[in-house]
């Protein structure tokens, strides 16, 4: 598409279902109650002056450009603030509003710098249209007090703050409190020494308490804040609407290109998962599509210990068809599998596993899923029918109770922690359960009412305690249980929560949260009218990962939680497509939709459509594939976009199985940890170089959209075809609508679901089907999907992860703002001066008493390995426990994780791990051993670009 601006309409729209007609300049309209006479304006058409008016925030009224003359009423009102009223007569343009306009604008122009041409945001500055719009053609006052040679500060490296080009419009400060919510821009000072200020305590953007989410700068209509690739590129020419790579809310941007230069990523307003906003990540951190270290070529090496040499495509699919057809001839069919990447779009991952099932003839397939939210599919699938959450992200703008329990949202899922958060600020009370103190316990105009720093590995003995005071109090909904839940299974369950044994006074030793804080919780949860759960890894991650988000699903359904907006079980998934690598079949027992390998009737339609026979029988685990690797029968292994040496559990056992492989196939951006023990290399694709589908973790398909031509040569989905085709599948696929098209004819979830229709209506929940043909953002409206909902007994059952005298203290892992999952990604980005260095969170009594101090170098040591990172002096963490993330490989993080898992899906336990620290001198042999088989790994022969 070519480039347009996306629509202003200067101030947001109204919900009133009452209609009030007016006339403006002549013309009739009708619009809804509450609308103000600029949008009523705007939406036919009349474009009125505006400076400090965005439809994205609330009515200001402060710049008085925007001045109307209305029948029968005294002066010139502002229109951003006048709101409609029936029979009321407008007009935008007289000789006195022309008058007052231009005066207006001349005191703007006048303490402004007329360097238009050679501003980045000539053509694309605000003021610079509206002077033209009001006709000023001349300034009059010249000289005297202005603010035009105050400096600029550099210090954020993605956007620059220019006060000399600032008009004091207050939008960058409001789009900081209205939309992001953190509150870290002020106006300092009064009057004409007014200015923007990054918080009160600081001198700079960089040092302050702003996050980068780039919602000032969005909202500012001048250069005052203004992106550093716009000056250095200059202003796009074309813009295509993607969707977001990153995490799971899977925010709509606007690929603002020139040429093929990426310029900017704009988040789009008409964006459903994320409205309009975005965070530092989405916003700026897309510098990686061509960082230094990007492989475009394919490469070969016959042993790990050799330097790697550039092939040719068709050189790279022939090798790696040959090794799996020689593996598979010499250790049997399934001595091969594949891991399909949560990064990549949902025709790619539907291929991966195809290839698995139709080209290697097994079951052997697995994803990243495995690894975080495994539980979720089986959890939710076991009560409720379905392996996904119920809401849509609108839907918490309805809750009037909304308890995290296990996640991070403002770090982990920030665009959605800021919905969360104005939710908040209008009167929603908050419940946390996190071992640790989350920033959204305390922020900015919001206080939790209740935080429950559990001891890690105890989720099911607090929901079970918030349970028995549900149900011992009588605080059940008892008329939604009878109507649609299996009553026996409730009265089962209702018992065995009410036993003395599970009362929060009987569990606090185990849980070590204060008794009357779980009955004050339990409470507001039940009786505090809609109420909604949003859990993440926190929740999953655990031996009990399955039993918790059972857990989690009969507290929702005995108070009745569930069908309607502002309530429902709500999962936030880590990475973009985690969702639909699932619902693409990922799993070596499901095919898409979920259907199990052994239903002969699901089987059936893909032997059909493929022309191939398919194994009945579950394939192979990640974990178990490694096992199998250690154990001499696992031989080969195709990895798409994942990097299971840094991101998967006992990174020695990992680097042991892969060690062990004949041929490991890592097929990703950059030669990742994992590569270090690869014999083929196929370089992947970005976000940006693809057409397809993410689906984020309220079941939304979104498109995303190919805006440049892929610098590998080829998009995933055509690497994934040329190794089928090389084994003899004899793919043709042109697209990866057609991909789609097999999707939807093969999973009834997605009947309805084409890239046209897609285009039409931009995104889509599923199910999209015959019953529901634009989808459902609401799930379980009338029902479950099963039928009756089902109550599960989930006991609490202590991990087999002991704390004791070796190792006293319990850590367990999280994510941090600026970085990404392993961040092979956002490493390769500025965003590395936030975080440059994973650091172990530590309490200063658990800190004294190891003689530590702030920034200290320790030694992270369990009964798995070892590490060293230095040391984070913080009450987040309650004594006893510590707390790191996992972002760096020069951490080793999973060095000390256990091979304890979920016992229903073998997600791994990576949210405690006893260990000990103390003080160290720097890094660990182990690191240093692994660093330099990394180095060496790197290698490239000198003879490959010839």
């Amino acid at each position: 598409m070519g480039y347009e601006p996306q629509a202003d309409f200067g101030t947001p729209a109204s919900t009133d279902e009452t209609a009030v007609t007016l006339t403006i300049d002549g013309r009739e309209t009708t619009v809804p109650a509450g609308t103000t006479v600029m949008r009523a304006a705007a939406e036919i058409g009349t474009s009125i002056p505006k400076l400090c008016a965005t439809d994205s925030l609330k009515q200001f009224g402060s710049c008085r450009l925007c001045l109307v003359e209305i029948d029968g009423r005294n002066g010139t009102p502002a229109s951003c603030t006048a709101l409609v009223e029936p029979g009321m007569v407008v007009r935008t343009q007289t000789p006195l509003l022309q008058k007052l306009r231009k005066g207006v604008m001349e005191l703007y122009i006048s303490d402004h710098p007329l360097d238009c041409l050679t501003c980045s945001a000539n053509g694309d500055c605000e003021l610079q249209d509206q002077a033209g719009a009001v006709g000023l053609r001349e300034v009059r006052y010249v000289g005297g007090a202005n603010h035009l040679e105050e400096a600029k500060d550099q210090s954020n490296p993605y956007f620059d703050y220019d006060p000399a080009k600032c008009i004091v419009c207050s939008r960058c400060v409001r789009a900081c409190d209205e939309v992001q919510g953190t509150f870290a821009l002020t106006i300092d000072g009064r009057g004409f020494g007014s200015r923007v200020s990054a918080g009160l305590a600081s001198d700079d953007f960089l040092s302050s308490e702003c996050v980068s989410c780039g919602a000032c700068v969005q909202a500012c209509p001048t250069a005052t804040l203004q992106e550093r690739k716009v000056a250095e590129i200059g202003t796009p020419d074309r813009a295509v609407v993607t969707t977001c790579a990153y995490c799971g809310v899977g925010c709509t941007f606007r690929a603002e290109m020139r040429g093929e230069q990426l310029v900017r990523m704009v988040p789009w307003k008409d964006g459903k998962a994320n409205r309009g906003h975005s965070c530092v990540k989405g916003r700026f951190a897309w510098g990686y599509a061509n960082h230094r270290e990007r492989i475009l070529k394919p490469m070969l090496r016959e042993s790990i210990d050799e330097p790697w040499r550039e092939v040719t495509w068709q050189e790279a699919f022939d090798r790696a068809a040959s090794e799996i057809r020689r593996i598979q001839a010499k250790y049997g069919r399934g001595s091969v599998g594949g891991i399909t990447s949560s990064r990549c779009t949902d025709e790619e991952t539907f291929l991966v596993q195809k290839l698995v099932r139709a080209g290697f003839a097994n079951n052997n397939v697995d994803t990243c899923a495995r690894v975080c939210h495994s539980p979720t599919g089986y959890g939710l699938k076991t009560t409720f029918g379905t392996s996904a959450g119920t809401q849509d992200f609108d839907s918490v703008m309805a809750a009037d109770v909304i308890l995290v329990i296990g996640a991070n949202p403002t770090d982990g899922h920030p665009v959605f922690g800021s919905r969360m958060k104005r939710r908040l600020r209008q009167g929603a009370k908050l419940i946390v359960i996190d071992p640790r103190r989350i920033d959204i316990v305390r922020t900015p105009h919001i206080q939790a009412e209740h935080h429950l720093p559990l001891r890690p590995g105890t989720n099911v003995a607090v929901l079970t305690a918030m349970a028995h005071v549900i149900v011992t109090e009588g605080l059940t909904d008892e008329a939604f249980v009878r109507a649609r839940c299996d009553w026996d299974e409730y009265r089962d369950w209702a018992d065995f929560v009410s036993r003395g044994e599970h009362s929060p006074e009987a569990l606090a030793s185990v849980t070590t949260v204060d008794p009357e804080d779980v009955r004050a919780a339990a409470r507001l949860y039940a009786t505090g009218g809609n109420a909604a759960i949003y859990y993440g890894l926190g929740v999953t991650e655990h031996s009990q990962g399955s039993s918790t988000v059972m857990a989690i699903a009969n507290l929702a359904m005995a108070t009745g939680n569930i069908g309607r907006p502002g309530v429902g079980v709500n999962p936030l998934r880590g990475q973009n497509n985690v969702q639909g690598s699932c619902d693409m079949g990922s799993f070596p027992h499901e095919l898409s939709g979920y259907r199990h390998v052994a239903d002969d009737a699901a089987r059936g339609m893909f032997e059909a459509d493929w022309g191939v026979a398919l194994d009945p029988e579950p394939g192979l685990r990640i974990s178990n594939m490694l096992d199998a690797a250690v154990e001499g029968s696992f031989k080969a292994l195709y990895i798409q976009g994942e990097d299971i040496l840094q991101s998967d559990p006992n990174t020695r056992h990992v680097s042991a199985g892969l060690a062990a492989m004949k041929c490991v196939i890592v097929h990703d951006l950059f030669l990742n940890e994992t590569a270090n023990y690869a014999h083929i290399f196929l370089p992947g694709s970005t976000f940006l170089e693809k057409d397809g589908t993410f689906i984020n973790a309220e079941r939304r398909i979104q498109p995303v959209r190919k805006v440049m031509t892929p610098l590998n040569g080829l998009a995933d989905w055509e690497v994934t075809q040329g190794l089928a085709n090389a084994l003899g599948l004899d793919w043709n696929y042109t697209h990866p609508s057609e991909i789609m098209d097999e999707i939807a004819r093969l999973t009834p979830t997605f009947a309805n679901v084409s890239f046209a229709k897609l285009d039409e209506v931009g995104s889509m929940q599923w199910p999209a089907n015959a019953a529901a043909p634009e989808g459902t953002p609401v799930m379980h409206v009338d029902g479950f999907v099963r039928g009756k909902g089902r109550f599960v007994v989930t006991d609490y059952i202590p991990t087999d992860e002991k704390t004791g005298p070796r190792f006293p203290l319990l850590l367990t892992t999280g994510r941090i703002l600026s970085q990404y999952n392993v961040g092979a990604q956002t490493r390769r980005t500025d965003n590395v001066l936030w975080h440059e260095e994973d650091r172990l969170e530590m309490h200063p009594i658990d800190a004294e008493d190891r003689g530590l101090k702030d920034g200290d170098w320790t030694r992270l040591a369990s009964r798995s390995g070892e590490t060293t990172l230095r040391v984070l002096v913080t009450d987040r963490v309650a004594p006893g426990v510590v707390y790191t993330t996992f972002h760096h490989p020069a951490t080793q993080a999973n060095v000390v994780t256990t091979d304890y898992s979920d016992w229903a899906t073998n997600c791994p336990e990576y949210k405690v791990t006893a260990v000990q620290v103390s003080l160290s001198n720097g890094s660990t042999g182990w690191q240093e051993d692994y660093f330099d088989r990394s180095r060496r790994s790197r290698r490239i022969a000198p003879v490959a670009a010839e």
